[in-house]
């Protein structure tokens, strides 16, 4: 069940008549060597963990260790429970999740780095609402798991994950993508229309800088979870419709590294461009750090 790309990964799941879940399943036993019962157990774990990190960043008094972010996850949660959404209590929902994780991360509190710590609000935020909305079980959303951690491989193997080398679009792109990809097999989407859907979401957000006020991963980290995980469900409902990527979701993974690279080292998480150099980024950092 071995695969480098998106190209041999679809290959498998049509020989094998499996989903991208199934083969990232037996790809674990033969590399683990545990059985499907303790894998997926281990991932139960994850979810468990992502379900904790949701519940506390909507349920508690979440205040970031510098001070620059907590509540706004609180903020949409309350304002949708009041109000007729703007974009729906779907996405509303999806949104304020996905903040509540990285403010949890931002005070120092569990989260599962999915698949970073600057993205991980995204993955939780997108399966956890899409569950409820659709009373899908653990069970379903540990599956759509596996499926999201296909390609984030993929992309980890070809390109990268990290905001230091290939900017915010990197992290949220690949978090968004990976969510995408698992919202369309949750939904009964075929391997490659996961496969679009990944490819659409990094394709929205190319070129995304990574620019971390004070060089935290706090602001503007949060909104963008937020955006991740709107776009991860834009493009989903696209590929569930049956709208495909003109580019190949491994052409749009090697555009995404390649634009990454040409990303000057100011807007690679180093918070030394973007909104970590405006007046207003320059002083709070000064006040964080004492300067």
């Amino acid at each position: 069940m071995n695969f480098l790309n998106g190209y041999e990964l679809l290959a498998l799941c049509r020989e094998n008549n499996m989903s991208i879940a199934d083969i990232m399943l037996k790809k674990e036993i033969t590399a683990s060597g545990l059985t499907e019962e303790a894998i997926v157990d281990k991932m139960k774990v994850s979810l468990e963990i992502m379900q904790k990190s949701v519940d506390r960043g909507l349920n508690e008094d979440i205040k970031s260790v510098s001070g620059l972010i907590g509540g706004d996850a609180k903020r949409i949660m309350d304002r949708n429970a009041t109000h007729k959404s703007v974009c729906g209590p779907l996405m509303s929902q999806a949104i304020s999740r996905s903040i509540a994780v990285l403010e949890v991360n931002a005070a120092m509190g569990k989260i599962v780095a999915a698949p970073t710590a600057g993205s991980s609000g995204i993955i939780p935020g997108v399966l956890i609402t899409v569950g409820e909305a659709f009373n899908l079980s653990d069970n379903d959303l540990i599956r759509a798991i596996f499926t999201a951690s296909g390609v984030g491989m993929i992309i980890s193997k070809n390109a990268t994950v990290a905001g230091a080398e290939g900017g915010c679009q990197a992290e949220t792109g690949s978090a968004a993508a990976m969510a995408a990809a698992a919202v369309v097999e949750l939904m009964g989407g075929s391997p490659e229309a996961s496969l679009h859907a990944a490819a659409l979401c990094i394709k929205n957000i190319l070129g995304l800088v990574c620019d971390p006020i004070a060089g935290l991963v706090e602001s503007p980290c949060n909104s963008r979870n937020a955006i991740g995980a709107a776009n991860a469900l834009i493009s989903a409902e696209m590929a569930l419709a049956g709208v495909k990527s003109l580019i190949p979701f491994d052409e749009v993974v090697e555009a995404m590294y390649r634009v990454g690279k040409s990303l000057p080292l100011e807007l690679r998480e180093t918070a030394l461009g973007g909104l970590a150099a405006t007046p207003t980024g320059i002083r709070l950092r000064k006040e964080i750090m004492g300067e």
